[in-house]
């Protein structure tokens, strides 16, 4: 099959493909006469894989890491499990981050009128300078 086909099949967009491929994250596929390239179910399989991954959060080179463990068939489940224990720590902080951020805003928002007037301690705050303790 081609890129489109592989892509419609994997749900893998062909520009996503092409870019999994320049970062060594799959093989580059096997070309026709025509130097188009060639897809077959394995590829589609590993792009699905790729696709899963990476909509849970994983970045490219951890998706490499599972895909090495994916393949390895003497590996552990312990490493696949520790993989996936520091990517969910990764979350937690992020979620951490996330919810002050959250918090700040909602804290301006509350300090800040909403009328006619110019007064916004939202864009105060913005425009503070680091370390500078006031609002």
């Amino acid at each position: 099959m081609n890129i489109g086909q592989a892509a419609q099949k994997s749900g893998v967009p062909a520009k996503t493909i092409r870019y999994y491929e320049s970062v060594g994250l799959i093989d580059a596929p096997q070309r026709t006469a025509a130097s188009y390239r060639v897809y077959h179910d394995q590829e589609v399989q590993i792009l699905r894989f790729i696709q899963r991954a990476r909509s849970l959060g994983f970045s490219v080179h951890q998706v490499s890491e599972l895909m090495a463990l994916w393949k390895d068939r003497d590996r552990s489940s312990s490493q696949v499990k520790a993989l996936a224990r520091h990517h969910v720590e990764e979350i937690e902080m992020k979620i951490a981050e996330l919810s002050d951020m959250r918090d700040t805003l909602m804290d301006l928002m509350d300090r800040c009128h909403g009328d006619s007037r110019p007064d916004c301690p939202i864009l105060k705050e913005l425009a503070r300078e680091a370390g500078d303790s006031k609002s």
